[in-house]
């Protein structure tokens, strides 16, 4: 479709060709009702929804790591996290962070080391691919520093191989440019223990005596390329390379009693936040570190502490027959929250009765003590956040806030949650940064000059406002109407409006990607009664346009997160992008746009036994670091979508 062609399609939305009646009547009404019963079967007995969230291979593999560094092997469980790590091989012998995605190296050799250790056979036909892969693209000397990290802790690389971080950082003060609180959320948790294994330098117990010196290409002892500076932000890369030089080289002047004040100052900030058997951060590499931690320091196998931060990584593995998983996290309160939009947006009494005890769960777990990385930088914001999973009082975020609050704004006036929305309100306006924008967890975590540092070769350090967050946020303002918010709103309008994309879209970087970003963004604006006729959404509306496949649906691949491949490959459509586009399109007032029915037919022909399937990730964790596969998508935005396209709008009426 030409810009000519586009622009007469936008201009004359009422001469498209209507819907035809077996998807406005029957059909749909059908597929609407087993959508939502299977939903509402999947329904747990308090309420709640929750669905598996799978990450690529590496997790898998670092619980394998994690029990052989512990010499704490559960035989049955390795096993089957084996088998799972052997059927997403490629054939081209590597594994990717993403269904379909290309070899990642980092990813690859920790499967080879978690197999190995599993006693898979070096000389087996799958090791053999494994190795010749990784090999052929120059070794485990140019892997990722967390992997760098892990293979230093079983002796692989020499301890130069990975940055300095010693645990001296927990005394820095809050002025001094590289502190605990400059980072994201996700960063601090998982590198607060990480300086205690770093500068006590602990060796694995490795009980089976496994090396993988096989996967070097220069021994490592003798590798000295470690490191490469990035491609941006040389020069002051080349600084931080340089202090990180120096820093090693006075490290044994360090006095002693300032190096055990350290360790036990970040000790005490991890037993601070360990969270029960929710785990620390409630994120598994965090609950990983915060284990080994405990372990090195002398905590006994019978600390209760102990074993909870056990059981709380234990709780992560999902169980599949002859295999098994690990999960990075899991993500109750965001499945409940859409769920329940997508059930209000159905509206009938089934539908809304279940909504309401999904919210009822919500409800006591709204945190409103005064606890929380956040409040560092907002200490005056009284707290009122809900976290992404079902306990993690200490890092509240505010794109579940915003959709809980959202969703039950929706249940109606009579519904009891009004002091629970204010609250929430209260805490998403005090969370709101200085340009504008709104962030995950924190406010203005900005210091961008960080990720130059040796240690953030990841690309993932900090937590600044994003296009998708701020769209939820606004949503839910908007809908509000609060008075005192108008200025809030206002000025989340402008940074989206700033944060557009030539082509029209919106970057999304907690979904993928830019349909993800471009459909949050345009059900905010329609929620802050920015019409059809505004620029930015008619440029939006002209790229979904463009971007539909001929079979009706959308589709994007991760591979989009990586700027220079952007656009270059098409990508089959999937249920839930498509859900995310129509969504969108109804928003900007397109419901009688052909496109919008094409859409609509793709999700009636693609629905299976009430729900939808499909096997790409939906959403990074890092971008072009580590992806995720959220398995509720599937569930409740293809009927959410259906629901919107049937009422005309978003929203139940």
């Amino acid at each position: 479709m030409n810009d000519e062609t586009q622009h007469a399609a936008l201009a004359e939305p009422q001469v498209m060709e209507p819907a035809p009646s077996g998807a406005r009547g029957g059909r749909l009404e059908r597929a609407i009702r087993a959508a939502r019963d299977a939903l509402v079967g999947l329904q747990q007995s308090d309420g709640h929804w929750v669905f598996e969230l799978e990450a690529d291979c590496t997790i898998p593999a670092e619980y394998i790591l994690m029990m052989h560094y512990l010499d704490e092997i559960d035989p049955a469980l390795e096993r089957r996290l084996a088998v799972y790590l052997r059927a997403h091989q490629q054939p081209g012998g590597g594994w990717p962070l993403y269904e379909g995605g290309e070899l990642d190296l980092s990813c690859t050799v920790k499967v080879y080391f978690a197999l190995k250790l599993a006693g898979d056979d070096p000389g087996a036909p799958h090791m053999q691919r494994a190795r010749e892969a990784i090999l052929a693209r120059g070794g485990a000397a140019r892997t990722n520093v967390f992997t760098r990290i892990a293979l230093a802790l079983y002796g692989e690389v020499p301890w130069r191989a990975v940055p300095y971080i010693p645990a001296e950082i927990m005394l820095l003060p809050r002025w001094f440019p590289f502190h605990v609180e400059n980072v994201s959320y996700w960063s601090r948790t998982v590198m607060v223990p990480l300086f205690v294994l770093c500068t006590l330098k602990p060796a694995a117990r490795n009980p089976r005596g496994v090396n993988i010196h096989e996967l070097f290409t220069t021994p490592a002892e003798e590798e000295r390329h470690y490191f490469h500076l990035p491609s941006q932000g040389r020069a002051l890369a080349r600084l931080f390379f340089t202090l990180d030089r120096v820093f090693r080289v006075i490290d044994p002047l360090i006095p002693a009693p300032m190096r055990r004040r350290a360790i036990a100052r970040a000790e005490a900030w991890t037993l601070e936040r360990l969270n029960g058997e929710d785990g620390l951060g409630a994120i598994f590499p965090a609950m990983v570190n915060a284990l080994e931690m405990m372990v090195l320091l002398g905590y006994p196998s019978d600390d209760p502490r102990r074993v909870t931060a056990k059981r709380a990584i234990e709780k992560l593995v999902v169980e599949q027959g002859d295999r098994a998983y690990c999960q990075p996290c899991v993500s109750p309160v965001w499945d409940t929250g859409l769920a329940c939009l997508a059930l209000q947006t159905v509206g009938d009494a089934e539908s809304l009765a279940a909504a309401r005890r999904g919210l009822d769960w919500l409800v006591p777990r709204q945190v409103l003590q005064t606890v929380g990385d956040w409040c560092a930088r907002r200490p005056d914001v009284p707290p009122g956040g809900w976290p992404f999973q079902y306990g993690n009082a200490h890092y509240p975020d505010l794109d579940d806030t915003a959709v809980v609050a959202w969703s039950m704004h929706q249940a109606g006036p009579a519904a009891p949650y009004a002091h629970a929305i204010e609250r929430s309100l209260e805490w998403l306006v005090g969370m709101q940064s200085q340009n504008g924008g709104f962030a995950a967890f924190d406010a203005d975590n900005t210091h961008y000059r960080l990720n130059l540092i040796p240690f953030a070769d990841h690309g993932a350090l900090l937590d600044p406002p994003t296009s998708d967050v701020t769209a939820r946020v606004v949503t839910i303002l908007a809908r509000a109407a609060r008075p005192a918010d108008r200025t809030v709103i206002a000025r989340a309008i402008e940074f989206l409006r700033s944060e557009q994309e030539a082509d029209g879209s919106w970057f999304g970087r907690w979904g993928t990607n830019f349909l993800y970003g471009t459909w949050s963004v345009l059900v905010a604006l329609e929620a802050a009664g920015v019409g059809a006729a505004d620029p930015m959404v008619r440029r939006a509306v002209e790229w979904f346009l463009a971007r539909q496949n001929s079979d009706g649906g959308w589709g994007e691949s991760n591979d989009s997160y990586d700027r220079a491949r952007r656009g270059t490959q098409p990508f089959p459509s999937t249920p839930y992008q498509t859900a995310w586009a129509v969504l969108a399109l109804i928003a900007a007032g397109q419901r009688d746009h052909a496109a919008v029915r094409r859409g609509i037919e793709f999700l009636l022909d693609t629905q299976e036994r009430g729900l939808w399937s499909h096997p790409s990730f939906t959403a990074p964790g890092f971008p072009r670091v580590f992806y995720l596969k959220y398995h509720g998508y599937t569930a409740f935005f293809p009927l959410w979508a259906l629901a919107a396209y049937r009422h005309g709008r978003p929203r139940a009426p």
